[in-house]
């Protein structure tokens, strides 16, 4: 028997609060993401923090990639790590990709959460005739090229883009996450999410949710957000953070973790 998706996936249980909250994080990070919000919350509640199968801070071994084909899989991850300890209902917070699997999680198994606060969220990416996800085919594309022919020159220009914020600090923080996968994974886990398209799930989502997003986001238009608000099944509402890019998370923690709490004690 290898080791439990606990041991794997390297969950964490911080903080002695009745109330609990789950923080997931998004493709090329990993739970370190977080460090700089868990201040603001740990008094508060018992937060559970844990790695994607896909993040670099996770043996690459254990990347299956059959069974990581489809975002499903990472929300049984997910729904499994709640299961295991004994949680019956918690507050969720997921960026861009965990955004995506607290939704698929929450269609599956709603009396898990109380709400979704999703970060940088996009149920697709890529422009459709009437949607505006973003990216075009062809330059989604070219990004794998870039990905697949040389990944530090690609990390080294992607990563200010999406700090998208002059905060050098963030810069480092989040190369160096993106430097920790495996570029197969990082390429392989990126093509499943440019194919994924939740939009026809939305309405099935009745779990309250709120949807941050920043001023500008090279990876999610603000109308996704207001698509989102509109087709999520449940009562929604949108937060605007006065700062740009797409990691607030690293740019801008004590504001994110004011929009949280916001979020939180609704």
């Amino acid at each position: 028997m290898g080791p439990s998706l606990i041991d794997l996936l390297n969950v964490r249980v911080v903080g002695s609060g009745k109330k609990v909250l789950v923080l997931s994080h998004g493709l090329g990070t990993d739970q370190s993401v977080w460090g700089r919000i868990l201040p603001y919350f740990d008094r508060h509640y018992k937060v559970i923090l844990y790695d994607l199968v896909c993040a670099g801070s996770v043996n690459p071994d254990y990347f299956d990639f059959d069974r990581y084909s489809t975002l499903e899989a990472y929300a049984d991850d997910l729904i499994n790590i709640l299961d295991s300890l004994g949680v019956d209902r918690c507050f969720y917070v997921g960026h861009s990709l965990s955004s995506m699997i607290g939704i698929l999680a929450a269609v599956r198994r709603p009396n898990l959460f109380s709400k979704l606060i999703l970060i940088g969220a996009s149920p697709r990416f890529l422009n459709d005739k009437d949607y505006h996800g973003g990216f075009e085919e062809g330059e989604i594309e070219k990004l794998f090229f870039a990905m697949e022919s040389n990944y530090d020159a690609w990390v080294k220009g992607f990563a200010p883009l999406a700090v998208g914020a002059d905060v050098p600090a963030a810069v480092r923080e989040f190369s160096r996450t993106l430097f920790n996968v495996r570029p197969d994974i990082s390429l392989y886990v990126s093509r499943v999410v440019f194919n994924s398209d939740l939009r026809p799930l939305l309405g099935m989502v009745k779990v309250p949710c709120c949807i941050i997003r920043t001023q500008k986001d090279v990876s999610v238009p603000a109308s996704v957000a207001t698509y989102l608000k509109d087709h999520l099944g449940g009562r929604s509402t949108v937060e605007v953070m006065n700062v740009e890019g797409h990691l607030p998370h690293l740019s801008a923690p004590a504001l994110l973790a004011h929009h949280l709490n916001k979020a939180l004690s609704r």
